[in-house]
């Protein structure tokens, strides 16, 4: 049945969530953000937030909240409130929210770390702002809640929180801030035989220091926590500033934020408004896939807008997203937990598998500023990942251990603690023991983003220095056979498969990056780095294929040699990440048939079944999965796309993520120069859409009851690559 006419599928608006009661606790809550600052906002009786950065690290390297925020309004226009509404407005990036006469309007500035909140009454009422900190004395994490200090979990020493420090009570101002007193980082790189390398490097976590300062128009110290109207107001405007720095003492942190708010107020707040509504209405401009047709395909389609969006708010700042929980984690309780808003499961290090599944999307959605981070923060890690290479094997090249720290380092626990008689490049965890093809996908990922900009600049500095580093490692690592073929072993395909030789994954992703390496110009890559990897690429072992009951299928690895571990699907790699088999492909019925023998299936977490399901053509088993995994309602929240804790925390941002590039791989998907139109699309669903490809290009489109009723490439002359597979193809 058909619901909606292409007349109504025509912005994002029709994506805003929109809620007519209060919210009982946290779970309830909004995000919102500018990909540096993020917060999330709900109404009890009063107005709540928290808020968050991406680059509040504390001395244990837990990613840690900044703080919470009360406004009280009196009276109050929430309790018993007939009216009430709060809607998330997608398209000016700002929330919302009426009762009883009175309008507050939050945004957080996409150009500056500052929340600005705007309160507008009929009548006079008395305003309060108080700050939250739970943080208020010294404490040790203990039992399930050290969990989220992941890394640490196993360390012999106490994992102690520090406290907080509130300012004394000032005139018209509340200022705050967390400390690094201490590090973790020093003893981190003892226990992984690095002390030596770190001597000459900063810590990145001693005196980190990171909070806010708060003040609004009219409003004066109650005690150093609160601040409250003189006389009641019908106006007001509060400012909620953040900074983040590593100075010599408390002090210099607290003038570097009175130089950071005076700088941010020169602007007026309307002129900054303006140009945050803009950032956030060119982002909309970028891309779009609005669906219409069936109910399912708009429900899928809200999901999308909003996951974009979560993205977003958390994506642009000074280091990647986290896949458990973003920048928007908060407190839970019940079922035998009692954790506060900066626990997540598997705590403050980034584990790859995960984290890539938030920025391959970014490509077609053309967000490339949102990858950013995740580029700088491997190539910030290239230098430590060389000299550990050294360290631990003696030979040249560089690993990213599957579990990392922000700098490099692995995640103590998994390498492990206690090294008495061991050498120091053999890891504890057997689950990443022999764990090294994050490296590949990395350089897999880079290589699609230089396709989609042809960004000379970051060929050179970012993309080839990471390459070679990652190949020479393979080149060296492992040892060739009888035939002079490399032979990977020890080796394991992915957590599942812990001990094999030949791993699927890791020898699709070396064809996969080497092919298209060697595919640079000379001008780009130098006569000999081409020679080595063209000697490499000539000596790869082929693709693992073997025979189920006569039929050929992708194995996970030429020898397995013991029960799977973990229920990931490795076989599958050579269809995503890597796209060796895929629509148009000669052995496409073979990657379809592996993809129908795979061991373990779902649509929920990190599995990325729906991913391989539109790659592989399959129409309705990527339907199944987009609808299955994005019309889910949260279990544990309110807002529409805050999944989870499925495998890691909430909000699950590797849930969504999947959803969004199966979803755009239904539409289009790139195969060289070609672009493949509808490849996996249901004929049921109508699509509004913009999507980029390789070389520059955006496609946009209308398919509509049937009929693709306007397309559009530019630049032009990529419309002679334009394939239709699907609808009128």
């Amino acid at each position: 049945m058909r619901t909606t006419p292409y007349a109504e599928i025509d912005t994002v608006d029709q994506y805003d969530v929109i809620w007519n009661a209060p919210s009982e606790d946290a779970s309830g809550s909004m995000p919102l953000g500018n990909g540096e600052v993020g917060i999330n906002l709900w109404v009890e009786d009063d107005l709540l937030f928290y808020i968050g950065r991406t680059d509040a690290w504390s001395e244990n390297a837990r990613l840690l909240k900044l703080g919470r925020v009360r406004v009280k309004l009196s009276p109050n226009p929430f309790v018993e409130a007939k009216d009430f509404l709060q809607r998330l407005q997608l398209s000016n990036g700002e929330i919302e929210v009426g009762a009883g006469g009175c309008q507050i309007r939050v945004w957080v500035d996409a150009f500056e770390p500052v929340v600005r909140l705007e309160v507008q009454c009929e009548q006079g009422v008395e305003v309060e702002v108080s700050l939250e900190v739970w943080r208020d004395q010294e404490r040790q994490l203990q039992g399930e809640e050290l969990h989220s200090a992941y890394g640490l979990c196993q360390a012999p020493f106490p994992v102690m929180v520090s406290p907080d420090a509130v300012v004394p009570a000032m005139v018209d101002r509340i200022v705050w801030f967390h400390r690094n007193e201490s590090s973790v980082w020093p003893q981190v790189m003892e226990t992984q035989g690095l002390a030596e390398w770190a001597g000459e490097e900063e810590d990145p976590l001693i005196y980190r220091t990171f909070g806010g300062l708060i003040r609004g128009e009219g409003l004066v110290s109650v005690d150093e926590k609160t601040l409250r109207s003189k006389v009641p107001l019908r106006t007001t405007q509060i400012s909620f500033y953040t900074h983040t720095e590593q100075t010599s003492s408390a002090l210099d942190w607290i003038k570097g934020l009175g130089q950071e708010v005076a700088r941010m107020d020169f602007r007026s707040v309307g002129e900054a408004r303006e140009a945050h509504q803009t950032w956030w209405q060119m982002f909309w401009e970028r891309s779009w896939l609005r669906l219409g047709g069936t109910a399912e395909a708009q429900a899928v389609s809200q999901a999308y807008a909003l996951q974009r969006f979560v993205g977003a708010c958390g994506g642009r700042g000074s280091f990647p997203i986290k896949f458990n929980g973003s920048i928007f984690t908060v407190e839970a309780h019940g079922d035998g937990v009692d954790f506060d808003a900066d626990f997540r499961r598997w705590g403050g290090p980034y584990w790859f598998q995960n984290t890539r599944l938030l920025y391959w999307p970014m490509l077609a959605a053309g967000d490339f500023d949102l990858m950013e981070a995740l580029f700088h923060m491997y190539r910030e890690a290239l230098p430590l990942a060389r000299q550990r290479t050294q360290v631990y094997f003696g030979h040249e090249g560089a690993f990213f251990p599957e579990t990392m720290y922000f700098w490099g380092a692995y995640a103590t626990d998994n390498y492990g603690w206690e090294r008495q008689d061991k050498a120091a490049g053999q890891v504890d965890n057997a689950y990443i023991r022999h764990y090294w093809q994050a490296g590949l996908e990395l350089v897999a990922l880079m290589l699609d983003y230089y396709d989609h900009l042809d960004d000379e600049d970051f060929v050179g500095e970012v993309l080839l220095p990471v390459a070679e580093a990652v190949i020479a490692f393979y080149d060296a690592h492992f040892s060739r056979d009888d035939q002079g073929f490399v032979r990977l072993e020890p080796a394991q395909s992915l957590e599942t498969d812990q001990q094999v030789v030949n791993p699927l994954p890791d020898i699709a992703g070396l064809h996969w990056v080497l092919e298209r390496l060697l595919s640079l110009s000379d001008f780009q890559l130098d006569g000999q780095l081409r020679h080595r990897w063209a000697h490499l690429a000539g000596a790869l072992p082929p693709i693992p294929v073997g025979e189920v009951e006569g039929e050929a299928v992708l194995l996970s690895a030429a020898e397995i040699l013991e029960e799977a571990k973990n229920s990931e699907n490795p076989e599958l790699y050579a269809i995503f990440p890597y796209r060796h088999f895929g629509v148009g492909d000669d052995d496409l019925e073979m990657a379809r048939r592996s993809f129908a023998r795979r061991r373990f299936k779902g649509f929920n977490g990190w599995r990325q079944d729906d991913i391989q399901a539109a790659l592989l053509g399959l129409v309705e088993d990527a339907r199944q999965g987009v609808v299955e995994r994005l019309t889910a309602v949260p279990e544990n929240s309110r807002f529409p796309v805050f999944w989870g804790p499925n495998f890691d925390w909430i909000p699950d941002q590797t849930h969504g993520s999947n959803g969004m590039m199966a979803l755009q791989s239904m539409l289009l998907q790139t195969d060289g120069a070609r672009i493949l139109l509808f490849p996996a699309w249901p004929a049921a669903w109508d699509v509004e859409f913009k999507l980029h490809a390789p070389g520059n290009t955006t496609i946009e489109g209308v398919y509509q009851e049937g009929k693709i009723t306007k397309l559009v490439v530019l630049p032009p002359e990529r419309e002679q690559d334009v394939v239709l597979c699907g609808p009128e193809g």
